[in-house]
């Protein structure tokens, strides 16, 4: 019997029908919360997003359906490689724009627009127009223009004069140690004018040069003036006689020493210190249009096409002729090294001549012949830090400014300037050129090298400008124009430097005092 009992106890166990004790399975959650949320109608929807959306900030509440499905749930990702989850509850200091603000937002208004009627679009327009009048009325604006969701203003400016230390580390950039600033200023008014009555305007001749010892020399007709940069004074140094009128100048580079062209072929030295006349040179049968010295060496150049280097120390002192042009010789120049010395003439042709190893003169032959002008060459200047690169301009018919590489003899650059180039130079200070013009501007442009851009135009003189000269200093240029005057231009400051770092030179100690105990 004991058997029989035991085994009914079982069978009653296995065909159990009465209600099972434990928790509620996770799909019949699931369906009750599904027909509880179908019931309920959209106004308490777009409440409840509204709620949502506007306390997005608040702590979920625990016990729901989605807590328990994320604390319940296993996770498939093994612990090990799980990514740490940040501090939600951390704030970024001072906010984030970016998020909606509560106290910026008007519930109220959220709240209408969102439980808005999506018929009233197809209303009459009298019954837009009333509702239009009486949002204004409540709200104070139009409610067709504002938003539900309220950001913050953009982030506050910072105090004046403070610099984010990490934007100076990111945008700075190295500037080189030879470049200057472009932003300087350059007055468009010269700083003096003088007059010049009687100057020649002749495109061919060289009539103003401004030497070492700070005094400018100009030819006006037959005579020649001597103008004092620093004190002012002004002499007259010597009158030709006759119809006979100076066709150039040119000072010695270090000294005060003087040489004069004529239009007699003669060649006139004079000491300026004494007002002497030293020697007069000989040697050409047309006037001498055109000088330039190399240490002791004096280079002429003359209406018919020759080139005549004197030694000044001798006796016989033409040591060298040149037989390079067949017309007027209007341009020459030594290059800074000495070791190349350039000639324009009217035959638009300008050759480069190599001096000869151990002597201040060239050889009977030019290294290059450049026939890219297509008028006189008079304007020539060597580039102050490339020896080897030279800038020559052409007249009316041809208005160009080239640059020459004269170790390769390869034209480096041309650049039209729409107007007749009569003078040019190369500022010490800066990387920048100057040039001269006549027809038809009349002017001076000042040319950043080697983009060949331009930094400023420099207007005044009513005719072309003839010559131009630097002051040994490099901060001004003079002008001499067909209109009967010079005019200064200041345009190249000198940088300044501090006054500690002058006291740092001074007190720094000698290498000879160093050795001498």
């Amino acid at each position: 019997m004991s058997q029989f009992k035991f085994w009914n106890d079982v069978n009653s166990l296995l065909n159990m029908d009465g209600p099972v004790s434990g928790p509620v399975p996770r799909w019949q959650r699931k369906k009750e919360s599904t027909s509880s949320n179908n019931s309920s109608n959209n106004s308490s929807k777009l409440r409840s997003l509204s709620c949502s959306a506007l306390n997005s900030t608040k702590t979920p509440v625990k016990g729901s359906e989605n807590d328990y499905q994320r604390n319940k749930t296993p996770s498939k990702t093994p612990k090990k490689n799980r990514t740490p989850t940040p501090n939600k509850g951390s704030r970024t200091p001072g906010g984030d724009r970016f998020i909606p603000s509560r106290s910026a937002s008007n519930l109220d208004l959220a709240h209408l627009k969102l439980t808005q009627d999506e018929g009233n679009k197809s209303d009459s327009p009298t019954h837009k127009e009333l509702q239009k009048a009486m949002s204004e009325n409540l709200y104070g604006t139009d409610i067709s223009n504002q938003r539900i969701l309220t950001y913050k203003n953009k982030a506050p400016a910072a105090p004046e004069g403070f610099q984010n230390p990490m934007k100076v580390i990111y945008t700075q950039t190295k500037t080189p140690a030879s470049s200057k600033s472009s932003s300087r200023y350059i007055p468009q008014a010269p700083d003096r004018i003088l007059d010049a009555p009687d100057i020649v305007d002749d495109f061919y001749l060289n009539l103003i040069d401004w030497g070492s010892n700070n005094v400018l020399a100009a030819a006006l007709g037959s005579h020649v003036y001597l103008w004092n940069a620093g004190t002012g004074n002004i002499e007259q140094l010597l009158e030709l006689e006759g119809n006979d009128y100076v066709c150039s100048l040119a000072w010695i580079q270090e000294g005060h020493c003087l040489a004069v062209g004529t239009t007699n072929g003669t060649v006139e030295l004079w000491d300026c210190s004494r007002s002497k006349k030293l020697r007069i040179m000989e040697g050409h049968s047309a006037r001498v249009g055109s000088l330039a010295w190399n240490s002791f060496v004096l280079s002429t150049g003359c209406r018919s096409g020759q080139i005549i280097h004197h030694d000044v120390r001798q006796r016989d002192h033409q040591i060298a002729t040149l037989s390079g042009h067949t017309q007027e010789v209007c341009g020459l120049k030594w290059s800074p090294d000495g070791k190349y010395f350039a000639s324009g003439g009217n035959d638009n042709v300008l050759n480069i001549w190599q001096a000869v190893s151990g002597a201040f003169h060239t050889n009977s032959t030019p290294l290059h012949t450049f026939t890219a002008h297509q008028a006189a060459v008079k304007a020539l200047s060597w580039c102050p830090w490339q020896p080897h690169i030279l800038a020559s301009g052409g007249g009316t018919a041809d208005r160009h400014i080239r640059f020459w590489n004269c170790n390769t003899g390869s034209c480096v650059n041309s650049v039209d300037t729409k107007s007749q180039v009569c003078a040019l130079l190369w500022s010490t200070s800066y990387k920048e050129l100057i040039s001269g013009h006549g027809f038809a501007n009349n002017e001076i442009v000042i040319w950043k090298y080697p983009g060949m851009t331009k930094i400023a135009e420099l207007t005044g003189h009513t005719a072309r400008v003839l010559h131009l000269a630097m002051s040994p200093d490099g901060t001004t240029i003079l002008s001499a124009g067909a209109d009967e005057t010079l005019r200064l231009w200041k345009c190249f400051p000198k940088t300044t430097i501090k006054s500690k770092d002058i006291e740092k030179v001074k007190t720094k100690p000698s290498a000879l005092k160093q050795c001498i105990r």
